[in-house]
């Protein structure tokens, strides 16, 4: 547990962090791909205890621009856990959304505060890889290996070749985060990847310029005089610099006096620096399987999303979190290898939620039948904006039909809340991050699994029971001694008889009324993938 944190009853959390390489020794886990989701993927290995050896087939770093800038505070605080604080520390925090239409504004909207990270921060992907760069380079457990292009992966049973040309590397386990273009990678795993690829492209400029009073919002401007028929997405960024997205027509190339006429339409007669610009188009496809036996494919390589809401980047580094957590416990002997089955059927659906979500916002923002332009434009002209979709901001999938999940009839999924707000605490949910006075509560649920219990539950029984039934990484406390005012149960609506097990990604396994040791202990087999009669 880390130093600070308040003294509590909690059971032995071995081999977990701080486990010194040993020399010759093989990887226990091959990462393809050293994008910011293979990064974390490794670096959330390495904090289990986990060897790692990154693969990537370029030859260096590349130098790129802003691409995924919107980093939710989810994803933050799993950055925190695997090192990498500076992405909260260093980004732009913005607050606010606003939808034009036409010049007119339609309605904003803004975060709910909750905990000491920032709801959302603003940085260029290049940043962000650079600090992931800085917290690899002084993890011992993991090794980075650039110019090794994947050709092949072949697996038997007892681990994973792959295959660099005439270079073969060995490993019990893969996780794939080769990008979108990982065609090869994923053909070899045997593993589809369909869907569609959008028609209209979008022009991207970063630029440095002063714009009082843009500094800490995102603006979203329907159909403006400066881009008819199409939209323009701006975002802030740290050191005043902004992100500019248009929308431009499927054939148009841009030349740099497109790219300057368009900046002026938005700054005006302000002096500005063009710092990067790029085209793309969208696509939407999902792999078939994100589970491929030995191997568990993650971010771009296993699905692609339309970049409104920012589901892309921030999908990806929580898949890397759920193989981590999952390769760990098996590799460790603390769960069967079923467990790794759970990767795909939790994060698969995640994807096709981001998919069912995105693919909304694509038929709002570039309507293709006569049906779907006449109610965009009923609703932007009318300012109906329950019917205006800009995009939904990403947030965490909630893990309420997982085989992991302990329901209770008792606390219900509240179903998806309104923009920028949190979920009510159920079974499958992410735990919500409250501020404690040494720290936050998510920062004592990455050590393994975490009973939290109310003043009527016997701690000591707890744990003595607990400790004969499990061998997985576990810290039982009271809310009380978790928070020295007493108001943490509060906060959660947590009550005085029950027990909440949390998962080593902070989601709630459980929340179990008039709860025993004995109810727990199934609750936690459960959420390990097993499903054992208990025999106190």
């Amino acid at each position: 547990m880390n130093a600070g944190r308040p003294a509590g009853r909690s059971l032995p959390l071995s081999g977990v962090c701080g486990v010194s390489p040993q020399v010759g020794v093989s990887p226990q886990v091959i990462v393809i791909g050293a994008g910011p989701v293979g990064l974390s993927a490794a670096l959330l290995l390495a904090r289990w205890g986990v060897r790692v050896l990154v693969l990537d087939q370029r030859a260096e770093r590349g130098r790129g621009g802003s691409k995924s800038i919107c980093q939710q505070r989810d994803v933050l605080d799993i950055w925190c856990a695997a090192g990498a604080c500076q992405v909260a520390e260093e980004g732009l925090a913005w607050t606010t959304a606003r939808t034009y239409y036409r010049g007119r504004e339609l309605f904003s909207w803004s975060f709910e505060c909750e905990g000491p990270l920032p709801a959302c921060v603003n940085i260029s992907q290049t940043r962000t890889e650079q600090i992931l760069d800085a917290a690899v380079a002084v993890q011992p457990l993991i090794e980075v290996r650039w110019n090794h292009e994947v050709t092949d992966i072949t697996q038997d049973a007892r681990g994973v070749t792959v295959h660099c040309g005439g270079r073969l590397l060995r490993a019990p386990y893969a996780v794939a985060c080769a990008g979108a273009r990982a065609q090869r990678v994923r053909e070899a795993l045997g593993v589809t990847f369909d869907g569609e690829t959008y028609d209209d492209q979008f022009l991207i400029c970063d630029i440095r310029a002063d714009l009082p009073g843009w500094e800490n919002e995102r603006r979203f401007y329907f159909d403006p005089v400066w881009n008819p028929g199409r939209q323009v997405l701006i975002h802030p960024c740290p050191g005043g610099t902004y992100r500019i997205d248009w929308q431009i027509a499927p054939d148009f190339i841009p030349t740099d006096a497109d790219r300057a006429r368009n900046i002026r339409k938005v700054v005006g007669d302000r002096p500005y620096e063009v710092l990067w610009h790029s085209t793309y188009r969208f696509h939407s496809r999902l792999a078939s399987r994100m589970r491929a036996g030995r191997v568990l494919l993650a971010g771009d390589c296993a699905h692609l999303v339309a970049p409104f809401g920012a589901r892309g980047l921030n999908s990806g580094v929580p898949d890397a979190e759920n193989a981590a957590w999952k390769l760990a416990f098996v590799l460790n002997g603390w769960a069967g290898e079923e467990l790794l089955e759970t990767y795909h059927t939790e994060r698969h659906a995640a994807a096709l939620e981001n998919l069912e979500v995105t693919a909304a916002t694509m038929r709002f923002i570039a309507p293709r039948t006569v049906e779907e332009r006449m109610r965009r434009r009923a609703a932007l002209e009318g300012g109906l904006a329950a019917e205006i979709d800009s995009g939904r901001f990403a947030e965490p999938y909630w893990y309420v039909d997982s085989p992991l999940t302990t329901p209770e009839p008792a606390r219900p999924f509240s179903g998806r809340p309104p923009k920028g707000s949190r979920c009510v605490p159920a079974p499958g949910v992410i735990l919500p991050d409250v501020p404690l006075p040494e720290g936050r509560l998510r920062e004592f649920c990455r050590d393994g699994f975490l009973v939290l219990l109310g003043e009527m539950c016997d701690s000591r029984l707890f744990v003595q029971v607990l400790g004969k039934v499990n061998k997985a990484p576990l810290a039982v406390r009271g809310f009380a001694e978790m928070d020295g005012t007493g108001s943490l149960a509060g906060k959660l609506g947590a009550r005085p008889d029950e027990a909440w097990l949390i998962r080593p990604d902070s989601h709630i396994a459980a929340i179990i009324p008039h709860a025993g040791p004995e109810s727990v202990a199934v609750a936690l087999s459960r959420a390990l993938g097993d499903f054992p009669t208990f025999d106190p």
